[in-house]
């Protein structure tokens, strides 16, 4: 019985592995140009994502599908009680004068309270318009004017305060609720006498082409853009992923699935994973911060089974392993560690993938006693149970993968933007491939330009940018949808993200460079905070390195040096110099000579949000911070 089971189990495995299958498109040359992924689940023919809620309280009411966190830790939320409350807001939404079509602002970082607004908008015949909490007076004022948002749900009195000096001059003031003084208490009670035939009326009235958000783009070379998503742009990623990964992973792990979202509601990303969640009913969580340091906690409270972050997450998860390890004077061993779990995952995903026979009985001897003094605590770091993880946003580093392969959680990686709804490619659930981004989502194809430009075409894709024909006509030919990123593909239809066209750098010797693989490699390795490479038209490539506070700490902690060191000391100590050296030397390894970086400056300060130099979602803002520290620039060239 038990071989018939097993047989039957791989069986089922193997049928699932040819789900998303990919056709391969080449030119002339026999170069793979474009990889199209027929849809799993097909485009819907009426109704909008409104009426998901409602579904799932007829169909399972009784099914948990959220997680509440207040006093008593995590409450659960069943289907019927969800629906409840997004029924009672969507009435004091109407009560409040929101018309169909009408747009409402949500300034809020990631909690339950925003998953009711989003779907209460909805069922009310709205619009949501997201805006990060971090936004200033001047990017809310533009959002808001914009989009014409009349109304704007925000989280705290701060938030609420910056509202109304973005907007003081608006000519129509707008209305304003914040969560934190009870704003969905205030809807509820508000709508109290609507009867709920009327958002019956407005959820009938709403088609899979009605636009369901306006999103805009993190800003980093101008004014944010607004992203026009309807229904059915969410349907096609949410639907279509769902189906791609959910039945995988429950017959691999045989356990009901369960997350932390964690990632900003106000990116698509976040957004689109807690649509994905409810149409599968995973039991889902919500936490405000992506900072480790606050996140663990919750990791370890919540026991997610998968996660969903972005590399900046694995990047501190490994960087606090080895930190916990140098305290104790087991550095060294906690780098072997890392070795060996690059090697052995190396060996395991060759023998997984029939190219290889796998780790010998040496490499899989350490693996196990690292398990016990290392791995295992990095699993414990993420809360015990996570098995599956998917990193976003931009490029993990391969051997960062590799060693939480080993460590027992496969991360698999995925591409896209807001204008593709979140994910355009992942790595398929049975097929990983490291160092790449993965295959088209089903229902998604992918194209190479004659220049190497990334085209997505597809049910994801958004309709337009709000109020900008001209700058929708410039990304648009035809179906295809120009990215602006550059990439290729592999024999098999992988897809791998080499760079940004509009990044890319010439040295006075005429040789491109990407600066995205060395950035992300050096900001992969401590003390490395955040950097930017710089070249063009000089005679080679340096860069610019901020230190991160959390690994100076450490840093000093071991030396038994003073805590309150000036940075301006730390700048020029060869000896962290000599650190930061070594994860220049790392990046390098990905890179040709005439493409390596042959000089650096540790400069004062951090590129943040605050100070303009980092977008919402951790992107650099790449001449904003060219202009901050032009001085130093030009010191690396002998100016």
């Amino acid at each position: 019985m038990g071989v018939r089971k097993d047989l039957n189990r791989a069986r089922k495995r193997t049928d699932l592995a040819t789900r998303g299958r990919v056709e391969i498109v080449r030119d002339d040359h026999g170069v793979v140009r474009e990889a199209r992924s027929a849809a799993l689940v097909p485009p819907p023919t009426s109704g909008s994502l409104a009426d998901l809620p409602f579904t799932n309280a007829a169909e399972a009411p009784d099914d948990v599908v959220l997680r509440r966190r207040d006093d008593d830790g995590w409450r659960p939320v069943t289907a019927a009680g969800f629906a409840r409350e997004v029924m009672a807001v969507a009435k004091g939404l109407i009560a409040a004068g929101l018309e169909p079509g009408g747009r409402i602002a949500v300034m809020s970082r990631t909690r339950y309270e925003w998953t009711v607004l989003d779907f209460a908008v909805w069922a009310a015949g709205g619009l949501t318009v997201p805006v990060y909490p971090t936004s200033s007076a001047d990017q809310v004022e533009w959002i808001v004017r914009d989009s014409d948002a009349r109304y704007v749900v925000t989280e705290t009195a701060e938030n609420t305060a910056t509202v109304r000096t973005g907007t003081a001059d608006h000519p129509e003031p707008v209305r304003t609720w914040t969560l934190d003084e009870g704003a969905l208490d205030r809807l509820t009670d508000l709508g109290r006498d609507v009867p709920d035939e009327d958002v019956a009326k407005r959820r009938a009235v709403l088609a899979p082409g009605t636009v369901a958000t306006i999103c805009y783009t993190s800003g980093t070379t101008g004014r944010p853009k607004g992203c026009v998503l309807t229904h059915a742009n969410l349907h096609a990623e949410a639907a279509n992923t769902v189906q791609l990964l959910h039945p995988v992973f429950t017959e691999v792990t045989g356990e009901r699935a369960a997350t932390l979202l964690f990632l900003p509601l106000a990116h698509i990303l976040g957004r689109a994973l807690q649509i994905a969640c409810l149409m599968a009913r995973i039991e889902t969580g919500h936490f405000p911060s992506v900072r480790p340091a606050e996140l663990r906690p919750a990791l370890k409270e919540f026991r997610p089974t998968f996660l969903v972050g972005v590399p900046y997450l694995f990047e501190k998860i490994h960087d606090t392993g080895r930190a916990t390890a140098e305290r104790i004077g087991r550095g060294a061993s906690f780098d072997r560690a890392d070795r060996i779990a690059v090697r052995f995952a190396a060996a395991s995903l060759n023998r997984f993938l029939g190219t290889g026979k796998g780790p010998g009985p040496g490499l899989y001897a350490a693996w196990a006693l690292y398990d016990l003094l290392v791995y295992r605590r990095v699993r414990g770091e993420l809360g015990g149970r996570v098995r599956y993880a998917i990193s976003g946003g931009s490029p993990l580093d391969r051997n960062l993968n590799l060693f939480f392969y080993a460590a027992g959680i496969m991360v698999y990686e995925g591409y896209g933007l807001t204008e593709t709804t979140a994910a355009a490619t992942v790595v398929p659930p049975l097929g990983p491939r490291p160092g790449t981004v993965g295959r088209p989502v089903p229902g998604a194809a992918v194209r190479i330009a004659d220049d190497g430009e990334v085209l997505i075409k597809g049910g994801l894709v958004f309709t337009s940018y709000w109020n900008d024909p001209a700058a929708t006509a410039a990304v648009r030919t035809g179906d295809w949808f120009a990215t602006g990123d550059l990439g290729s593909l592999d024999d098999d239809g992988y897809l791998t993200i080499t760079g940004r066209k509009k990044d890319i750098l010439v040295t006075s010797g005429g040789k491109n460079v990407s600066p995205a693989v060395l950035e992300d490699r050096l900001r992969s390795r401590p003390p490395v905070g955040q950097c930017l490479v710089v070249g063009d038209n000089r005679p080679f490539v340096a860069a610019l390195v901020t230190l991160d506070a959390e690994a100076v700490a450490h840093w000093l902690s071991v030396r038994g040096l003073p805590a309150d060191t000036p940075v301006a000391d730390l700048v020029r100590d060869d000896r962290l110099r000599a650190e930061v050296q070594r994860a220049v030397d790392y990046a390098n390894e990905a890179v040709s000579r005439a493409e390596s970086i042959r000089a650096f400056a540790l400069v004062e300060g951090e590129f943040t949000e605050e100070n303009g130099l980092l977008t919402p979602s951790l992107k650099v803002k790449r001449r904003a911070a060219a202009e901050v520290y032009a001085a130093e620039i030009e010191a690396l060239y002998g100016g």
